[in-house]
């Protein structure tokens, strides 16, 4: 909520079992779906929910829990980690970029990497350099995309704070 105030949106948070039908009633110009805790694959209404919002183009973007409901919502699995990845100082490569962001983690589930490389309506977008597993993916034929780690962090690096400019020029 900070970062997209800091950024001149004015934000409504709606809790997670809020239907499409309510959200939409607001005319919001976008969605952010933010962290968890939780394990996504017991909250199949909210995925319901994420895949019309998917499906009707808005501008969405996912953090950690988030991520993972939106993989989720496209048919991708995801599964609790041995270790999961906790604290400041992961490296992810942005696959786009090719740069390397420092970030800050929280998170015991992942999605699936082996279902996200057989979809072909999902990018991956960024990538643990640790163990190599799935931190951002972008929906090709929409304007959904996430990460698993946590760009809002505070304190804490903030090498990702970019994404809430792309996530707020999408809904421009």
């Amino acid at each position: 909520m900070r970062c997209l105030s800091e950024r001149g949106c004015y934000v409504k948070v709606f809790p997670h079992n809020t239907s499409f039908a309510e959200m939409e009633a607001w005319q919001p110009n976008g969605y952010l779906i933010s962290n968890g805790p939780g394990d996504p694959s017991v909250m199949p209404e909210v995925v319901k929910t994420v895949k019309q919002i998917v499906d009707s183009n808005k501008p969405l973007f996912g953090i950690c829990l988030g991520h993972q409901i939106l993989a989720e919502s496209q048919g991708i699995g995801t599964f609790k980690m041995f270790n999961g990845h906790r604290g400041i100082n992961h490296p992810v490569k942005n696959i786009i970029t090719g740069t390397c962001e420092i970030t800050s983690q929280n998170h015991g589930f992942a999605v699936v990497k082996e279902d996200v490389e057989k979809h072909t309506n999902i990018e991956v977008t960024h990538v643990n350099l640790n163990d190599g597993s799935i931190e951002g993916i972008r929906v090709k034929k929409s304007k959904a995309s996430s990460v698993q780690y946590h760009p809002e962090s505070a304190p804490g690096p903030h090498d990702s704070r970019y994404l809430f400019d792309d996530f707020v020029a999408l809904m421009k």
